[in-house]
């Protein structure tokens, strides 16, 4: 698959405000300041498509986009563990957002975890694995910032993440937007979720 096109739809901040837009959905998920919105920006091939900022946990919204004009929708969903700053009131609104997202979307075809290459998988890294296999929702790790390591660096370092998930060491992609890594794998794996 190729993308060509994307462009931002809505933000949803409540789980009652969900929206079915007819299409398959990718999720992209991943730890506050994990690289999410330069990983959208770097796989749709638009800059500034995707906010990105220096402040961890400031995507609080889940966030649509399509792409390819309406071919699947990707869905940027609010980075986990930074919730320190947040109320309690926002915190269970932001939590209730994200499982409800994640067990009731009816086009939710695959999810996209991203974690940083050059750190182990925290606590909640392996929550939201665990969440995903027992729900039975499809998904691949994505590792991001690959560039900051050597190529023999990234490969150990895929391994002992991929061992600390109880996963496979070919259900993680490496990735990078600046050395420009990942981005074909990526999209046959979209590729071959939508059309499962």
């Amino acid at each position: 698959m190729q993308i060509k096109t994307a462009q931002f739809v809505t933000s949803v901040a409540r789980a009652e405000a969900l929206k079915d837009f007819g299409v398959g959905e990718i999720a992209v998920a991943g730890r506050s300041n994990v690289g999410k919105s330069t990983f959208i920006n770097y796989l749709t091939g638009r800059k500034g498509l995707a906010k990105t900022s220096s402040t961890p946990g400031k995507t609080r919204l889940l966030n649509y986009f399509s792409v390819n004009d309406g071919e699947f929708m990707l869905v940027d969903l609010p980075g986990y563990g930074f919730a320190v700053k947040l109320s309690d009131e926002e915190r269970r609104r932001w939590d209730a957002l994200m499982s409800a997202y994640l067990t009731s979307s009816q086009r939710l075809k695959h999810v996209l975890v991203l974690m940083d290459i050059r750190r182990e998988p925290s606590e909640l890294d392996k929550q939201m694995i665990a969440f995903l296999s027992g729900r039975i929702v499809p998904f691949t790790v994505v590792l991001t910032k690959a560039d900051k390591l050597s190529r023999a660096a990234a490969g150990r370092q895929k391994s002992a993440i991929a061992s600390a998930l109880k996963l496979g060491v070919d259900d993680l992609i490496v990735t990078s937007s600046l050395n420009k890594l990942g981005k074909e794998e990526v999209c046959a794996l979209i590729e071959r979720s939508l059309n499962e």
